[in-house]
């Protein structure tokens, strides 16, 4: 069997790997990637090593041509795309985000938060995660999912929704996201979009800045309530009885960034 061409490198067969490695890790070196085949099934793939530097620039690279090139990525592309990376990435409609490291005062508001809601799920069919954790987002007759990384989420569905690789594929029943100058409007429109089409059932959006936690639920993928509640208050979740979170507890005494 010859190899075949096709638009990241070539397809060949186990053998002719065997027979002319050399050959082709040259061809690799080159920054192509070479596709092995046994008995007609694809079973590995030679790919350049790059470092870590070099992958984030050329993730970022492509991640701002998809942005701002007016180009999109199907779902397929960035699972693709993300697989091969350690980077820490979000698809939102179409558009690849790049996540960068979060400062030492939203770590220890999502610590304390998560102590909270574990505490109110012990014992229950619900479970608490927090970033970073995959989470695909399918939107009410919208056919791509999104792809995200809550800070945190409450999953309830796990039963048969848990892939062998430990991957969480169901929709989450409440989600947080802890917002920062950086992803302000991210997360107060394009992921409250995602989320109230998804079947999230309710919404907690914290900021760190006025000190308040904004509740949204949803019903029929509309936002059926929203309140804000700000210090000297407790933020109370529509959907779970009993759960909230004081907001001066929450926010004193943080470690400024």
């Amino acid at each position: 069997m010859k190899s075949i061409n096709y638009k990241e490198g070539i397809v060949i067969t186990a053998t002719e790997l065997k027979q002319n490695l050399g050959k082709f890790l040259d061809f690799v070196e080159q920054q192509n990637d070479v596709v092995i085949t046994k008995n007609g099934s694809k079973i590995a793939r030679l790919t350049p090593y790059v470092t870590d530097i070099e992958q984030y620039f050329l993730v970022r690279e492509n991640a701002l041509d998809y942005q701002y090139g007016g180009k999109k990525v199907s779902y397929e592309e960035f699972m693709e795309i993300s697989e091969k990376s350690t980077l820490r990435m979000e698809l939102i409609n179409g558009e690849i985000y790049l996540l960068s490291s979060p400062n030492i005062m939203h770590q220890e508001i999502l610590a304390r938060l998560y102590l909270i809601f574990s505490d109110h799920f012990k014992g229950s069919n619900c479970r608490v995660f927090f970033a970073p954790c995959d989470v695909h987002f399918k939107k009410n007759n919208i056919k791509e999912p999104d792809v995200m990384q809550p800070d945190m989420f409450v999953a309830c569905d796990l039963e048969g929704n848990v892939t062998e690789k430990g991957q969480y594929m169901g929709t989450p029943t409440l989600v947080v996201e802890i917002i920062s100058d950086n992803t302000r409007s991210k997360d107060m429109i394009t992921k409250l979009d995602t989320y109230r089409l998804s079947g999230v059932r309710e919404y907690w959006i914290i900021d760190p800045k006025p000190k308040s936690i904004m509740v949204y639920v949803f019903t029929d993928y509309e936002i059926d309530w929203v309140k804000a509640f700000e210090r000297g208050a407790k933020a109370k979740s529509q959907v779970f009885n009993g759960l909230s979170a004081n907001i001066e507890a929450l926010f004193n005494e943080l470690l400024s960034p």
